[in-house]
């Protein structure tokens, strides 16, 4: 039989060249990515396993600690730190420790409501914004330009006042106050967003606003605003601690992390570790939680 043979030029040979060629070996897989990120970061694993330790004693406290944490002992008043009391105890002989993990519960919580409210109410007034246009948008964003005119701790002082004291009123005060930045993020995003091919087809072949909205626009849009919320986490410990520190959180004896260092306050000068303890649990939170989420942004913002 006579051998054939592909000259250039022949349908053979096009076929040839159209074959993909192969991936490249030394370009590394995800997982291998996502590994090499965290492991070459040790900044950022510190950070992460102080964030697992405050929701683990934030969820089941008792594996941390088995201490009352309202439950005080006369005789062991302004312990400090040692062996049996790792935060030394308080004006009522009350565990420190204990306290500081039983309060990571109420100050999580009222952290994640505050969120919770700002992102949902802050993504509802931008998405409406963005695409209606107009006149709504007008409005929507005079009212965004009244939120930001007034100072974040200000307003939630004033909102607290309206609405009453507790663990609850405090983080719909904070989740208030940032309403208007969520707003003004999805808002752009869902301009951006609306200028798409797609969404101006699906404009076309006559499928309804609402839809529009919850199936094309929404799911487009909201990968930055989800990003700030991650941001804004320690922000708002920070703020909540602040009006817990006022008094305007949970009332005594809930150990909330502000209530904390404020009831230590009268005791700096023989009992340092009263305000500096939980403070410093504070920061390191704070800390800790920034450090994660402008390290997943900016790996966001790098991969293509």
């Amino acid at each position: 039989m006579t051998e054939l043979t592909t000259h250039p030029g022949t349908p053979q040979a096009a076929a040839g060249a159209a074959e993909p060629a192969p991936a490249r070996p030394g370009t590394p897989s995800r997982p291998r990515r996502a590994l090499a990120f965290w492991l070459g970061r040790p900044g950022l694993l510190l950070s992460a396993a102080l964030l697992a330790l405050v929701l683990l004693a934030a969820l089941f406290p008792s594996l941390l600690t088995s201490r009352d944490p309202l439950a005080g002992v006369p005789g062991e008043r302004l312990l400090p730190p040692g062996a049996d009391h790792p935060f030394g105890t308080d004006q009522l002989g009350r565990d420190l420790y204990a306290r500081v993990v039983h309060g990571s519960a109420l100050t999580l919580r009222a952290t994640g409501l505050a969120v919770a409210v700002g992102l949902v109410a802050g993504s509802l007034v931008g998405l409406l914004a963005g695409y209606l246009g107009g006149r709504a948008d007008d409005a929507l964003m005079r009212l965004t330009d009244v939120l930001l005119a007034v100072p974040g701790l200000l307003l939630s002082l004033a909102l607290v006042t309206a609405l009453g004291f507790g663990t609850v009123e405090v983080a719909v005060a904070v989740g208030v106050t940032s309403v208007a930045v969520f707003a003004r993020i999805m808002r752009t995003e869902v301009r951006r967003v609306a200028r798409t091919p797609y969404v101006e087809a699906a404009r076309a072949a006559g499928v309804r606003r609402p839809a529009v909205l919850l199936r094309h626009v929404l799911p487009n849009a909201a990968a930055p605003v989800l990003v700030y919320a991650a941001v804004d986490f320690g922000a708002v410990v920070l703020q909540v601690s602040s009006l817990s520190f006022l008094g305007y959180g949970a009332r005594p004896p809930q150990p909330e992390w502000g209530a904390l260092v404020a009831s230590g306050r009268d005791y700096l000068a023989s009992a340092w570790w009263l305000t500096t303890l939980p403070g410093l649990t504070i920061a390191a939170t704070v800390l800790a939680a920034n450090r994660i989420a402008r390290a997943l942004d900016g790996e966001a913002r790098e991969t293509p």
